[in-house]
């Protein structure tokens, strides 16, 4: 078994085969076919400010959760306390490094993320499974789902580096994220002092068989008719063999 598949921070659906989605705008879809594959966007540029950090829980929890370890270890609470806020600054370093791929776990379209996730109505949604990304992906990507809590009465699990990216505030929960991660830091000591060491400057892209992972492609909700022609001339263009599709939530209501 490989240690992707018994990494403790990334934990499976319940479901293998859950449908997932990912919501984007034309031409990040575009960007997508040309590149042939997916982007991974550092941690950093996601738009969140708590993007991989430690709940704020473990600053007033710590003192209790460390008070048995500094005991077997002879160590005054403070010198252990001092060392965890190194290792904060070390995760901090760590956000530009960690490369993020996102996805929407419902079995179903969401209304919400159309409206999230895309500026206009000439946009598209790629629907997968679970069990096809984490395939696709291979090795080097991490997948799992996002864990929900509440950062202000919760303690997060300190060690691994992972679980601060693999760990939302509650007001997210609503995404049902299920996320992909590729650890892109330098692999030597003290790399966190090198000046010279310079992160992707937005991201990666990361081929996959985009034949293999994309089950069907829907367009927005009110999107015009010459758009679908569109993307069904561009996904042609392509080679990629899939039915575009038109989102249920344009069907008509039945009075």
């Amino acid at each position: 078994m490989s240690n992707k598949a018994k990494h403790p921070s990334f934990k499976k659906p319940s479901n293998p085969k859950i449908r997932i989605w990912r919501y984007m705008d034309f031409t990040k879809f575009v960007l997508m076919l040309e590149n042939k594959g997916l982007f991974f966007a550092r941690a950093d540029s996601l738009g969140d400010s708590f993007e991989g950090s430690y709940a704020r829980a473990n600053e007033k929890l710590r003192p209790k959760i460390y008070e048995q370890k500094c005991k077997e270890l002879g160590v005054s609470i403070e010198k252990m306390l001092q060392a965890l806020k190194m290792s904060g600054d070390i995760l901090k370093w760590y956000r530009q490094w960690m490369m993020i791929n996102c996805w929407h776990m419902n079995e179903h379209e969401s209304a919400a993320m159309w409206n999230l996730y895309t500026k206009t109505n000439e946009s598209i949604c790629i629907q997968s499974t679970f069990e096809i990304l984490y395939e696709c992906v291979g090795d080097e990507a991490y997948v799992g789902e996002v864990q929900y809590i509440d950062y202000n009465e919760n303690w997060m699990s300190e060690g691994n580096f992972f679980d601060p990216f693999m760990h939302k505030r509650k007001s997210f929960e609503h995404e049902k994220e299920l996320r992909a991660i590729i650890d892109k830091s330098p692999k030597k000591p003290l790399a966190i002092h090198d000046k010279m060491l310079s992160a992707p400057e937005y991201g990666i892209w990361k081929k996959v068989n985009l034949d293999k992972l994309i089950q069907k492609i829907f367009i927005a909700p009110s999107s015009p008719d010459y758009f679908r022609d569109l993307v069904e001339k561009v996904v042609l263009r392509y080679d990629l063999k899939k039915e575009v599709v038109q989102s249920s939530l344009d069907e008509e209501p039945f009075y």
